[in-house]
């Protein structure tokens, strides 16, 4: 009996969203981004590195939420070469680049991909570590589209992203750990984002 015809790009499995998706249709422009946290949820999820699979990683501890999609952008590490660009820090977070994806539709639902624009991004360092947080447009969004730096935003979003990085780890009577040091154009971003697709190659292979 013959067995089925798939199409090359069926998956049996379901492919890790850091690993096993592409970067990005002409990275480090178009990026491809996996979205973990959405402007609606009051907890925080993020993606086991283990099994791929989200988990709950802790309830919001204020009432702030995301301004944006909240996710990764698969293949990315934050290592030695993110950490240079980053005058504060002294490490890279280990973890994949970070993206905040703007939409002009309200999109209430995590574990998704999404096509995006870079634009710019958020200079950011958690206690020692490199933690930045690239900002991207959706990708055909019908008020933001003709959007190309982070300039041509509204002042008071950005406001609002630096706002809740800056406090969205906070402890009561303890000062946040994380700090917010600049904001930056297109081009520092896709240079960010080379150099943590050049990090991942290294830590994990091409």
């Amino acid at each position: 009996m013959p067995q089925p015809a798939f199409p090359s790009t069926y998956y049996r499995w379901r492919p890790h969203p850091w690993h096993g998706l592409e970067p990005g249709i002409e990275p480090p422009i178009r990026m491809q981004a996996y979205i973990e946290i959405t402007p609606f949820d009051q907890v925080k999820y993020e993606t086991s590195k283990t099994t791929g699979y989200l988990r709950v990683d802790r309830p919001q501890r204020s009432s702030s939420q995301p301004p944006a999609l909240y996710g990764f952008f698969p293949r990315t590490y934050c290592g030695d070469r993110v950490t240079k660009l980053s005058p504060n820090a002294q490490c890279g977070d280990g973890d994949p680049l970070d993206v905040c994806v703007i939409s002009e539709q309200p999109i209430n639902r995590g574990d998704v991909l999404v096509h995006t624009r870079v634009i710019g991004g958020l200079r950011c360092v958690d206690g020692d570590e490199a933690d930045d947080k690239i900002i991207a447009i959706l990708e055909g969004d019908n008020i933001w589209a003709d959007v190309d730096c982070i300039s041509d935003l509204p002042d008071v979003l950005v406001e609002r992203l630096r706002h809740y990085f800056g406090t969205y780890k906070m402890i009561p009577g303890q000062p946040s750990q994380m700090e917010v040091h600049e904001t930056y154009d297109q081009d520092k971003a896709t240079e960010v984002i080379l150099a943590s697709m050049e990090d991942y190659a290294e830590e994990f292979g091409s």
